[in-house]
């Protein structure tokens, strides 16, 4: 089937405008042109079946731009979602009017905040926006913003936490949401707890509800800094754990845990919980079970000199000492022994995971304000 010689001519005037972008409305048979002048359209008049004759208008694009005649090349197809095209090559994947090639181009990691612009009028998605952010060019630039607050009006309607997770997570990232924003979703977390996750993972140290300081915080914090100004790493996290804002920390993952909806949700909060007291354990994450933190956190107790010099100070709580590193430890292989054979979700997950996370929240509370009392 050929083109009508009305579209090929049409198509070819779009082309010499060397426009930006260009995206297709298959249920309306229109093609759509960016340009720096605004945007043309082309009624299409197929000459035939419009599957058909779509594919023909996709191969002329192909032709032009790429010098591929046979549509969308198939190698793109399939590195697509790996981030590995030429950041020179971006530029013509929007002129292709495919989908997979404009997200071909939100992955690359050359994107740039006008080809941002550029793709995202291609193809208004949450998935889109989602990989836009997580390049700091998109984040510090004019779409930052936008796609922040576009996927904040979408979070509603996605129902997978891990989805919810990592929206909250990218636009909690600095600049792009106000602090009316913040507290808005903050406040929406109550109902989603599953958006706690991205608030720990994104801003552990400046969450939106204060909290105060725990009661061993005032006697310490002096020697602790002052240990942590020396280098002592396990000292600085202590101090940041007691503060209130580490209070806060706590209090949230204690909320996260309380009914966790389903694995993603505990899977990605032990992560934010090591990541937070990374510093504790510099050789890196580890996959033990919790009985196997345990013992570790024992033997490293006895020979790490930041921990021996920590448990010198007066009043200091040395089983504190062992949580952090026990913490620090946490991944997937502290829940392996439920989860390795289980697809459990709700309050049947909850129940199968009662003997890893009773004692898991038991070592927490020992960094509690609320333990202490």
């Amino acid at each position: 089937m050929d083109l009508s010689p009305q579209d090929v001519l049409r198509l070819n005037v779009l082309l010499a405008n060397q426009p930006q972008a260009i995206r297709i409305n298959a249920s309306t048979m229109t093609v759509f042109g960016l340009s720096d002048k605004g945007e043309a359209q082309i009624q299409l008049n197929p000459t035939g079946r419009e599957e058909t004759y779509l594919k023909r208008v996709k191969e002329m694009l192909s032709g032009h731009v790429l010098g591929s005649p046979g549509g969308y090349p198939v190698y793109l197809q399939r590195w697509t979602r790996m981030g590995q095209m030429r950041d020179d090559s971006l530029e013509q994947l929007l002129l292709l009017g495919e989908p997979e090639a404009v997200v071909a181009t939100v992955c690359a990691q050359g994107l740039t905040d006008e080809l941002a612009r550029r793709a995202w009028w291609a193809m208004e998605d949450a998935g889109n926006a989602r990989h836009m952010l997580c390049k700091r060019a998109v984040v510090n630039g004019r779409m930052g913003p936008l796609l922040a607050a576009y996927l904040v009006e979408h979070l509603p309607f996605e129902s997978e936490p891990e989805q919810q997770i990592e929206t909250v997570r990218l636009v909690l990232q600095q600049g792009l949401l106000t602090a009316e924003q913040i507290d808005a979703l903050w406040r929406k977390a109550q109902r989603k707890p599953a958006y706690y996750v991205g608030f720990l993972a994104a801003r552990a140290d400046d969450l939106p509800e204060a909290a105060a300081a725990h009661p061993a915080h005032a006697g310490l914090s002096a020697q602790l800094v002052a240990l942590a100004a020396a280098g002592n790493a396990v000292a600085g996290r202590l101090e940041r754990v007691l503060s209130p804002g580490g209070q806060a920390f706590v209090e949230t993952v204690f909320r996260v845990f309380d009914k966790p909806s389903n694995q993603d949700v505990v899977n990605l909060a032990l992560d934010a919980i090591a990541t937070y007291f990374a510093a504790v354990r510099p050789q890196g994450p580890v996959d033990a079970t919790l009985d196997e933190l345990r013992n570790e956190a024992d033997d490293w107790m006895t020979h790490s000199d930041d921990a021996i010099k920590l448990s010198l100070l007066p009043d200091i709580d040395i089983n504190q000492i062992k949580v952090l590193r026990i913490l620090s430890g946490l991944s997937y292989g502290v829940v392996r022994p439920v989860f390795g054979d289980s697809t459990a979700i709700g309050s049947l997950m909850r129940r199968k995971l009662q003997p890893v996370l009773e004692p898991l929240l038991a070592d927490l509370s020992r960094l509690r304000a609320k333990h202490s009392r």
